[in-house]
């Protein structure tokens, strides 16, 4: 604290005697940061997170209850509220992982995101990707991990799901709610989906059988 780290309610907060906090950097109430982490300038750590043995960048923020293992995020990362980073991940810089989205062995590239409701296992995500809401990767066959590949400026519909190995080229789009099977070329859009259908009366039909 002498050193410049504001410690907010510090008979609160867990910090190991191996752990390096830089100048300007806030941590929160009920923090714990612990074992060899190292975090950098200017940051922000929210309420109730958990860092152990991972290196924070500067001005990244990690958003309450956010729980990062073994991972190293760049500069200008903005990770959580309620985003857990389990291990082994790599995170470019100004890149955003929002609320409730998880991530293993991950790299993610500058200024790609994953800002709801995603889980992204054994991944490379390009730069400045979009990943949407609900999207996983099925990186478990019942017998080993495979991994996902999503090149540079690609876009990833909501609810999509990525059956591994799997890659989506560069600037392809993945349209949302699809089940992705076979590669994505570049600039393509993989659609994988039912066509809706319409049946009309269908309610009015049903009631009169019942």
């Amino acid at each position: 604290m002498l050193a410049g780290v504001t410690i907010e309610k510090p008979e609160t907060v867990t910090i190991d005697s191996g752990v390096t906090i830089g100048m300007d950097t806030v941590v929160e109430a009920f923090a714990q940061i612990r074992g060899r982490t190292v975090i950098g300038e200017n940051c922000r750590i929210g309420s109730c997170a958990v860092i152990e043995d991972s290196e924070i960048g500067d001005e990244v923020e990690i958003g309450p209850f956010t729980v990062i293992g073994t991972s190293r995020l760049e500069r200008g990362v903005h990770a959580g509220p309620f985003a857990r980073l389990r291990m082994e991940n790599h995170v470019g810089e100004g890149a955003h992982i929002g609320n409730f989205v998880e991530l293993k062995k991950t790299r993610m590239a500058a200024g790609a995101k994953a800002s709801h409701l995603a889980y992204l296992g054994d991944s490379e995500i390009g730069a400045k990707v979009n990943i949407g809401a609900g999207t996983i990767t099925c990186n478990y066959d019942g017998f080993k991990k495979h991994p996902t590949r999503i090149g540079d400026g690609a876009f990833v519909g909501s609810n999509s799901t990525l059956v591994a190995p799997i890659e989506v080229g560069a600037g392809a789009y993945v349209a949302a709610g699809s089940v992705i099977t076979e590669p994505v070329p570049g600039g393509a859009l993989g659609l994988g989906r039912a066509r809706q259908t319409i049946k009309e009366e269908w309610v009015e039909k049903r009631k009169r059988r019942s």
